[in-house]
């Protein structure tokens, strides 16, 4: 294609307008649907985005960007060996320049500069200006994002990292570029990061300070400041919430990574054998329950783990702070579990641990959820250079015994402590442990086996009763959807001692009731007081 007349004609000339239709026509055929495009005219130079026709406007009244003669803003790939060249290669879906990977990530979070171009121009600067006069290999930019790596991969603290600037700043010439701190550094690569949201709560867990709450300076529930008193304004807890619908976006943007989100469709092997989340009956009766969802191949499908740590490197349990992390199983099973792709979406800080009051600080995540499932959000495919509505499910959550008390809301402990059986399987106190044991594990066994008549071997009584019958998703929302409790450690007396507790947040979302399978276990924490029933339960088994 002919671009000679982006340096030499003016706007009234009609070379330069029939130029100008061929670039709207080719911005428009390789935009991937989106309203609005990056504007090359004088004024804006790519950092204003603009309607196709907004841009022709500005292209007609103000002249064409003379430097812009790659159009890599409006779907090109520049080729490395062809730079100079009138002509360029232009993306197809995928196949883009595998040696400019900077240049993807500033097309990966160009979006989020819409509002604020000046920002996104800084970034644009700092991609394009040398580490130092005449070097061709680095920008500042891309200096800083290798030695961040390093620095990232290696476990390097911020001190480490100053020294590592320190010496290579003295190393380079003089006329370098490259941050002598760390804090210059962070500054620069946060504007390619992605959002996150410091909510404050109440240091009794009752509440969060989010939406009606907002602007309240003590909890509306125990009335404890928001604030520290001897630190003025420091919040006395916060939850750190990391967005998720940011983070499904540009993991899309990057067309390797788009590609791998429908391996459960394409590329999944069904021999019968289970492997992966994708084998199981539950997937199944999604796909078949919920054809408008199963039918985008895109949608996502996610588990929820969650289980404190002590963040100071100690074994101790006096301080508690829990991660929540999203786990993708459209991913194959090499894939899904590897650390790029778990994604942390929320923070819950210490000293102690949320316990039961877990749901109030879940419901950020849930709002985002109940969104995603209902109404879906506006994805740009990389992958297929098309936009398309994604939606995404909860399929289930991962985390040991105790946690599981906390997410649905169960009580693991006492008389009742199977979630399955519940009051079908009440265990027996012994005085001298001081704990619940469970000996009637027999009642799993075939109706003729020969266990059933032991004695001796058992608790001294033979064994006729049946298997207690488990309870649907349905079922056991019916019986606890009236649950009405106040969240917060001081309320934490008046919950019930045995079986469940309250309605947990998950039962918010409209699909929850449905799954067979909506909590996995890491046996290995299952207590011994109630592992002969739930292994009895799950698995047909004796003890």
């Amino acid at each position: 294609m002919d671009r000679s007349w982006i340096s030499t004609k003016i706007p009234s000339d009609p070379e330069y307008q029939a130029g100008v239709r061929e670039f709207i026509k080719f911005a428009v055929k390789n935009g991937g649907g989106r309203s609005k495009l990056r504007c090359p005219c004088i004024m804006c130079h790519n950092f204003l985005h603009k309607r196709p026709g907004e841009i022709l406007n500005h292209l007609s009244k103000w002249a064409f960007d003379k430097t812009y003669t790659c159009w890599i803003w409006h779907g090109e790939c520049r080729d490395e060996t062809t730079v100079g060249n009138s002509e360029a290669n232009v993306c197809e879906g995928h196949n883009t320049n595998e040696g400019d990977r900077l240049e993807e990530m500033l097309h990966q979070v160009e979006e989020a500069f819409d509002e604020d171009p000046f920002t996104f121009e800084s970034l644009l600067n700092d991609s394009e200006k040398p580490l130092y006069e005449g070097c061709t290999k680095y920008t500042r930019l891309s200096a800083i994002i290798r030695l961040y790596n390093v620095k990232a991969s290696q476990g390097l603290t911020d001190i480490d990292f100053n020294l590592i600037l320190e010496v290579f700043k003295d190393m380079l010439p003089d006329d370098n570029v490259l941050p002598s701190r760390t804090y210059e550094a962070k500054k620069t690569l946060s504007l390619m990061g992605l959002p996150y949201e410091k909510i404050h709560a109440c240091p009794n867990d009752c509440m969060l300070y989010r939406n009606q709450n907002e602007s309240l300076e003590s909890c509306s529930v125990c009335n404890a400041s928001r604030y520290k008193k001897e630190e003025g304004r420091v919040p006395a807890k916060v939850l750190w919430y990391f967005p998720i619908i940011p983070r499904f976006k540009r993991l899309f943007s990057n067309a390797r990574d788009a590609e791998k989100f429908t391996w459960h469709f394409d590329s999944r092997e069904d021999d019968g054998f289970l492997r992966h989340p994708a084998d199981s009956p539950q997937w199944r009766f999604i796909d078949g329950k919920f054809p408008e969802f199963s039918k985008e191949k895109r949608n996502l499908r996610l588990a929820l783990s969650t289980d404190g740590f002590n963040p100071f490197g100690s074994l101790s349990s006096t301080y508690s702070t829990w991660p929540v992390v999203l786990i993708t199983y459209n991913l194959s099973p090499t894939l899904c579990m590897k650390r790029r792709y778990m994604m942390l979406s929320l923070l819950i800080s210490g000293p102690r641990q949320p316990g039961n009051d877990i749901d109030v600080y879940l419901a950020p995540l849930i709002d985002d959820l109940k969104m995603l499932w209902e109404t879906g959000v506006e994805v740009f495919d990389a992958y297929r250079n098309e936009k398309f509505n994604l939606k995404a499910m909860l399929f289930c959550t991962i985390q040991d015994f105790p946690a599981y008390g906390n997410l649905s809301g169960y009580t693991v402990k006492g008389k009742a402590a199977c979630p399955l059986c519940m009051e079908q399987f009440p265990g027996h106190w012994l005085n001298g442990s001081g704990k619940h044991v469970f000996d009637s594990h027999r009642v799993f066994l075939p109706c003729d086996h020969h266990y059933r008549y032991m004695k001796k071997a058992f608790n001294g009584k033979q064994e006729f009763g049946e298997r207690p019958k488990i309870m649907s998703g349905v079922e056991v929302f019916e019986k606890i959807k009236d649950i009405q409790i106040t969240f917060g450690k001081k309320h934490r007396n008046f919950l019930s001692k045995q079986g469940f507790k309250k309605c947990s947040k998950l039962w918010s979302l409209p699909y929850w009731r449905f799954l067979f399978v909506r909590h996995s276990l890491d046996v290995m924490h299952i207590e011994k007081n109630a592992c002969d029933s739930l292994i009895g339960t799950l698995l047909n088994i004796p003890g």
